[in-house]
This record gives C-alpha cells, structure tokens and sequence, in this order.
C-alpha cells in the first residue's frame, strides 16, 4: 500500500471516529451536568473516588491491551492468517483469567481500603460498596473486549468502532433518565446501569468480530511459547502502566485522602471535560497507530519516521485548536455547563489541558516503541522517570501545598519523559531527535505563541459574559487554526489539504 493510500484510509478512519465524537461530546457534556445535579457533588466525588481505587487494577490490564494489541497488529503487517487465529484466542483465555484474579483481589483489597482508608461519609459507606462490586464487574467485562476492540483496531475498521460507540453512548443517555426516575438510592442506580451498558457493548463488539474476522472465532488453544512472549511483552509494558496509572488514578486518590470527596468531584468534572475534548485527539491517534505499527513490521522506516513527527505534531495542534477558547473562558463554560460549579473545577480543567498536551507529544513515539517488541529498557528508564509523580505529588500535600500543585508536577515530569523518550526511540528504531526539534518543537512553539495574542486582547478589553465567550470562542478557533495551517503544517502538508479542497469543491 502506499503512502497516498496510507493516507487516505488515515484520514477516512478519523472522519469516521470524529462524526463519533462529536455525538459522543454532545450526549456526555448533558449526561455529566445531569449526572452531577442527580447524584450531587458528595456521591459523585465518591464514584470518581472509587473508580479511581478500581482504576489502579487497569496498571495491569492496560500493559495486556498494549500487548495484545501489538501482537495483533504487527502480524496483520506481516500477513500471518494463522498466527492471527493463535494470538486472538491466547489473548481471550490470558484476559480471563485475568479478570477473575482482579474481581478476586478487588474485593478483598479494595473493600479494605474504601472501607478503612478512604475519606467517605459514614452514611454513604452502604452505597461506596455498591459502587466498588459493579465498578469492578465492569472493569472485567471491559477486560474482556479488549480483544475484539484491538481486532477492529489492527483491521482499521473505525466505522464500526464509531458506530458501537453512538450505541454505548446512546445507552448512558438512557442511564440518566432511568437514574431521573429511580426511587431507590441514585448511586448504586447509576453503578448497576454502567455495568448493564459494559455487559451490552461487549456482547456487540463480539459479534461483530465473529461476523467479520477470522481470526476473532475463538477456539481453545495453549501455546506455551506465544504465552509467555505476550505475557513477557505486557510485564515490561507493565512498568510503564504502572507509572502512568498511579500518576493519574493514585494521584486522585491522595487528592481524597488529603483534601476529600469535594475535591475530587471537581476533578473528576475536569477529567469529563478534558476528555471529550482529548476525544478528538485520541481518535487521530487510533487511526494512525496501525499504519506505524505496520511500517516498523514492513521495514519502511522513513515513512515510520514522518508517521511519528506527523502523529505527535498533529495531535498537539488538534487538541490546542479545540481546547483554547475553554481554555480562555473556563468559567463562562463550567457555569452554563454545570450551574453548579464545584471549587477548584476551572484551575483543574486549565491546568489539565495543558499537562495533557505535553503528554500527547510521546503517543506516536510511544506506540512506535512498542511495535518493536524490545521494551525491556524502554519500560525500565520510562517509568523511572515517569513515576516521579506520584511520590512528589505526596511530599508536596504533605508540606501544605495547594491541590493543583499535582497538575504542575504531572506536566514537568511528562516534559522530560518526551524527551528521554526521544533518545531511547535514537537506540530502538534509529529515529533522529534533531527531526523531531526541528518538525514538531519549532512549529507547536510557534502556534502556541501566535495564536493566543488577539484572544488575550479581546478577554483583557472585555468583561466577562455570553457576548465575550462568544467573540473569544470564534477567535481563539480562527486564530489557532490559520495559524496552525500556516506555521504548524509542512508545505506538503499544505499542498496536500488545499488539493483535496479544490478536488472536492471546485471540480465537480
């Protein structure tokens, strides 16, 4: 396939995954205003709480995903029909077992910890434990896709991965009306109904695959040798889950401890925020993983190398170009969103958004690492560095500092793993750091720069109000994105934008 080609599925694959987004964006930002009013800012700093005690199982399932998702990936690249079939079912009976060893630990550790630890009201600890069970039957049935979803990944089939989306999306839409209506307690409403939505959206994607993929028919199988390459790929990758689970999840769950459910309520409405903004950036990326998987698989790599720049560039100008005007208008947004806007909720969001960008500049890096199996010392330097977090997030609690200071934190310590991270990919792929300086440094510094100066004008001239979230919303888009066209794009890039324009407007 060439690079043209290559191309046009990437950008076909991501217009099928924004149409999602979009849809996804729209239902979740309502589903959150009703959810938090429903449930109120106590039980739902409680959800994310828990969740987040939950979560920190996924530093185990996270390394498996990347795994299974690498394995399958790479022998689509190498066009092994059979290794497929054997990789599929290996990944379905390791991801089992998995998941009945994190229902067995969850309940035993994690009832321990919510219920010993954790800073809960005493009257709402009945509801929390209702919370924990359906939080971790949901993570297992989730545990449990993970098969089928890199499946349709590695095959880049989006359309289907958008339209089983709108459907998991559409059925949390019905959540919040069954959770309006219930007369029985509202926490432990809204935890069996997302367990309901999990068990449903696994059951589709499963016959989906089946219908579609060879390889997705599961058989019993046992490849001593395949099992312990996958499972020795997912103990390396282990590590760096390890450290980026703690930083995010671990880091929620000292904000409980130190500063209570309050805080963590507007954290977890940042987080909500944040990620149906980032939902943009993450579908680009999962549309071109593949193609940098299958170029390191195929040996093609000057166009792995170009992959790599474009997916790290693209994705911090994608996310800086959405997320500047909330940026600029944090608080006009939350209180029109939310009525009701919980404290520190706006320095959460800001602060967020800008340690996120820093982060998404290692994506491609990252996932080109992965797909050449040698992780071994990746894994090791990455997550000596990355999991600085949470230890100095602690100290600083600890020493009295305000709960932002664990976003500051987060976003320097991403800023030197990018660039570790950079001389580590010179040792396993040969990728040049100077090019990455030169083709995704240079230009995001210099769009940045720009497009912030005349929204700054219009937010310093103008008061607060519907009137200036408007004008600033519509400037701070026009700004960042002319400027990103103009400074952040290759002149290729240009070239190639402007042709598929005027092909598709101006010649009939």
């Amino acid at each position: 396939m060439t690079e043209q080609q290559n191309n046009k599925r990437i950008a076909k694959n991501t217009l099928f995954l924004y149409i999602r987004t979009l849809f996804v964006m729209a239902v979740s930002l309502f589903t959150s205003r009703v959810v938090l009013q429903t449930l109120g800012v106590d039980d739902y700093g409680i959800y994310n709480a828990v969740g987040g005690v939950v979560a920190m199982f996924s530093v185990v399932t996270g390394a498996l995903s990347t795994s299974i998702s690498r394995f399958l990936t790479f022998e689509l690249g190498k066009g092994d029909v059979e290794r497929l079939k054997v990789i599929f079912s290996t990944s379905v009976n390791i991801l089992v077992g998995v998941s009945i060893l994190v229902i067995v630990v969850g309940e035993i550790v994690g009832l321990w910890f919510v219920n010993s630890k954790m800073n809960i009201p005493t009257d709402r600890l009945y509801a929390t434990n209702w919370v924990l069970h359906c939080a971790l039957l949901s993570f297992a049935v989730n545990l449990i896709s993970i098969p089928y979803n890199a499946a349709i990944i590695a095959h880049e089939r989006m359309s289907a991965f958008a339209y089983v989306s709108i459907l998991e999306v559409s059925l949390k839409l019905l959540i919040v009306y069954l959770l309006y209506m219930s007369s029985w307690d509202r926490l432990i409403t809204y935890s069996i109904l997302l367990v309901v939505v999990s068990a449903v959206i696994r059951f589709v994607y499963g016959i989906y695959c089946n219908r579609n993929f060879m390889e997705s028919k599961y058989r019993w199988t046992y490849n001593k040798v395949l099992v312990k390459e996958m499972t020795g790929f997912a103990g390396w990758s282990f590590f760096t889950n390890c450290a980026y689970i703690f930083n995010t999840q671990g880091v929620n769950i000292l904000i409980n401890l130190f500063f209570g459910v309050g805080c963590n309520a507007a954290r977890g409405i940042a987080i909500q925020m944040e990620g149906a903004i980032k939902k943009f950036v993450l579908d680009f990326t999962t549309a071109i993983n593949p193609q940098i998987v299958k170029n390191y698989a195929s040996g093609k790599f000057e166009e792995l190398y170009k992959l790599i720049c474009r997916g790290a560039r693209f994705s911090f100008l994608l996310l800086f170009c959405l997320a500047l005007p909330f940026l600029f208008e944090t608080p006009t947004v939350l209180k029109l969103w939310l009525n009701i806007v919980p404290d520190h909720t706006v320095a959460f969001f800001r602060l967020s958004i800008i340690a996120t960008l820093i982060d998404l500049l290692g994506n491609s890096g990252y996932t080109a690492c992965m797909a050449t199996g040698n992780i071994r010392k990746y894994s090791l330097i990455i997550t000596s560095v990355g999991c600085l977090v949470f230890p100095l997030s602690w100290l600083l609690f600890k020493l009295g500092f305000p709960v932002e200071s664990c976003y500051v934190v987060f976003a320097s310590i991403y800023l030197l793993v990018d660039v570790v991270r950079l001389f580590l990919m010179k040792q396993l792929i040969g990728f040049p750091p100077l090019l990455f300086f030169k083709d995704v440094v240079l230009r995001i510094v210099l769009v940045s720069v720009l497009s912030i100066v005349l929204p700054l004008i219009i937010v310093m001239k103008m008061d607060p109000s519907i009137c200036r979230l408007i004008v600033c919303g519509f400037t701070c888009f026009a700004s960042s994105s002319l400027v990103s066209f103009y400074f952040g794009l290759s002149s290729g890039e240009r070239g190639m934008i402007v042709s598929k324009i005027k092909s598709r407007f101006f010649n009939g």
